[in-house]
């Protein structure tokens, strides 16, 4: 008889008593044992006799479980170790670690018999290495080999697991007339120590219904079944067959095999268990039960089974390797169908802008588009360069082809190399497979190189070779391979200047500047920036659930006059702020704009105008920038002007104008 004694909580001092083998514990009223403390689960922890040791197990409790011996305390909330065996004297320590409910253990002071005696009570066993004798016997036989193979032949036509399970059990039941339960567990593929109850069921003459029952086991031990008429799965039977690997067979086992409460529960009288294999590892185990009368199944029955067992095993792995294919077929379907859409979106059309810039930008490129020439992007960080060079890729008559990216200055040299052009097996310490760079996989496609001006000198030898014979030679490889790629490379330097400083070859600067571009800053393209401003609302907009109408009229006017030395990714920045701060149904507000664009909108108030005409008007604007530009350049002219965009002469005709 179990005994539980409540050292604290709500029912303190109280003392329970059990003669299940199975006790439940929380505050749901189903409870063997109902406590209400509020932070235990409504199903807490459950203990249970496993042959005869009785087992603790957390049942995924809010605030978890211990257990508590000669003064260590040991966690059964955790993934890894949800159970564990008790000892008398054992206190459990449930819910809030700070004021746990404590209950003192006491076990019965006579256990039943081991199941580990299991083994030595067996009738017969048959190993996976017996198979080609059992094979061999059979096929003598020619009227059972064409009845077994007959049952066993739809299980190659079976490709859902769910639908196969159901198959094999019908084979059971079709091969072995004296079974009237049985039960497929497979090993859990995340822990290779738990076991799930796939599917277990009687035959239908003798119950008239289907049970499928669902469930996980820890540390080779088979799984909780539902409850009442429910088909159980042994777990000596299961510890047995991985420690032997090996199929068994046992008879009068509610009489002799008293130790496993799943025995004794299920009635089971007769029952034959046969492992799964995948090569040399057990991938799940079959059980077949007889409960209707003792020593009803014998050795031929099991070297049937152990046939059924091989054949149910090969069709299993095909089913899950079938859905594994249909998952990944339906992932990249998904992924096609998103790329696409994403590519009928990358053009020239759908590049934002209007400025005249960006329309000479456009205009340039469109021309250049269907050719070979190498494109050279250049800009300031954040221009969207990129961009520019996807348009290029997908209006071409290579957009069928891969599209593929690289930054230069993304990686180390060694690395780059590899990443670029590939390698062999055994090329470098690491390299235990061969890997085809980017170069190969671009062929017949586009390879944009970000930041080329920072790429390694002798890299620049190497891409300079591939641009010149169109061959790339992989690290470790003594042969090269011819491609077709069309390059298109952007850079935030003067390439010019580094070519000037040694740091980039002159010839590969002129095979890359076949077609220079220059895309403007933010800053001489600010008619474009409420269009951008505008894209970026409705892109977060959408993305956070947020209703936001638009921008304030002072907002857009901050943002437009701002300098942007980010460029477009700062303003996409800024806005994605602005919709996180925004008020819903309301403007956008100059007061959701970061200090430094507060700053633009208190300058703006600033130089606001007196009254007075246009003319007017214009000059005292004109007057207050003229001298901000002089005072941040220490009234040197000659930098002054350069800002402003306007000659050294033109400057001092403007001062002269205004007395400055």
């Amino acid at each position: 008889m179990l005994t539980l004694e409540i050292l604290e909580g709500e029912s303190r001092g109280q003392v329970y008593k059990f003669e299940d083998d199975s006790v439940s514990i929380g505050r749901g009223d189903g409870n063997s044992l109902a406590l209400n403390d509020y932070h235990l689960s409504g199903a807490h922890l459950l203990l249970f006799l496993d042959g005869d040791a009785w087992v603790v197990r957390d049942l995924r409790s809010t605030n978890g479980s211990r257990y508590r011996r000669d003064g260590n305390v040991i966690a059964l909330d955790s993934q890894e170790n949800f159970e564990s065996t008790l000892q008398s004297g054992d206190d459990l320590l449930l819910g809030d670690p700070d004021n746990p409910v404590i209950i003192r253990v006491t076990l019965p002071s006579q256990p039943s018999a081991s199941a580990e005696d299991l083994g030595d009570r067996l009738i017969a066993s048959r190993s996976i290495i017996d198979l080609p004798v059992v094979k061999n016997r059979v096929e003598g036989n020619p009227e059972w080999a064409v009845r077994i193979y007959g049952s066993l032949q739809p299980l190659t036509t079976r490709l859902e697991l769910g639908a196969l399970l159901d198959e094999v059990i019908n084979s059971i039941f079709d091969l072995l007339p004296s079974s009237t339960h049985a039960a497929v567990l497979l090993r859990s593929e995340t822990d290779a120590d738990r076991f799930t109850l796939a599917l277990a069921r009687e035959r239908a003459e003798d119950a008239g219904a289907t049970m499928v029952a669902m469930g996980t086991q820890k540390n080779s031990q088979a799984p909780e079944t539902a409850g009442g008429g429910a088909v159980r799965a042994s777990r000596a039977v299961l510890k047995r067959v991985l420690g032997d690997r090996a199929a068994i067979l046992t008879a009068n086992a509610a009489e002799e095999l008293d130790s496993s409460e799943s025995i004794l529960g299920g009635r089971i009288l007769s029952m034959i268990a046969v492992p799964l294999w995948r090569g040399s590892e057990i991938t799940g185990l079959i059980q077949i039960d007889n409960r209707r009368s003792a020593g009803m199944f014998e050795e031929s029955d099991l070297e049937v089974a152990l046939l059924l067992g091989n054949q149910a095993s090969l069709a299993i792995d095909n089913a899950n390797l079938v859905s594994r294919l249909k998952i990944a077929e339906d992932r990249l379907r998904g992924e096609n169908t998103y790329l696409k859409r994403k590519q009928e979106s990358i053009s020239f059309d759908n590049i934002i802008g209007n400025s005249g810039p960006m329309k000479d930008v456009i205009s340039q490129l469109r021309k250049v588009v269907d050719t070979r020439a190498t494109v050279c992007v250049e800009g300031e960080t954040g221009t969207g360069k990129e961009l520019i060079a996807s348009a290029i890729h997908y209006q071409s008559r290579r957009r069928e082809k891969m599209f593929v990216a690289q930054n230069c200055a993304a990686l180390p040299e060694n690395l780059l190399e590899s990443e670029l052009f590939g390698h062999r097996k055994g090329a470098f310490t690491g390299a235990d497979s061969d890997k085809k760079g980017l170069f190969e996989i671009a062929d017949e496609g586009t390879l944009f190189l970000d930041e080329v001006g920072e790429m390694p000198m002798s890299l620049q030898a190497k891409l300079l070779r591939t641009l010149q014979e169109g061959t790339i030679r992989p690290v470790g490889d003594t042969g090269e391979r011819q491609i077709d790629v069309r390059i298109v490379c952007a850079t935030n330097r003067d390439l010019a200047a580094e070519v000037e400083r040694g740091t980039f070859r002159q010839d590969l600067y002129y095979r890359l500047m076949v077609f220079p571009v220059r895309l403007p800053p933010l800053r001489e393209r600010r008619e474009d920036i409420p269009l951008l401003a505008a894209h970026f609302l409705r892109r977060y907009s959408k993305e956070y659930g947020r209703n936001l109408p638009g921008f304030a009229q002072e907002t857009i006017d901050a943002l437009s006059s701002h300098a942007w030395p980010g460029n477009i990714r700062e303003l996409e920045n800024e806005v994605q702020r602005l919709v996180i701060q925004g008020d819903e149904d309301c403007l956008l507000e100059p007061t959701h704009l970061s200090p430094s664009l507060r700053k633009v909108e208190g300058t703006l108030a600033r130089i606001a105008p007196q009254k007075g005409t246009l003319k007017e008007m214009v000059e005292q604007v004109e007057r207050w920038l003229l001298a901000e530009a002089l005072r941040e350049h220490g009234n040197n002219k000659t930098q002054t002007a350069k800002t402003l965009g306007i000659t050294r002469e033109g400057l001092h005709k403007k001062l002269s104008k205004y007395g400055m």
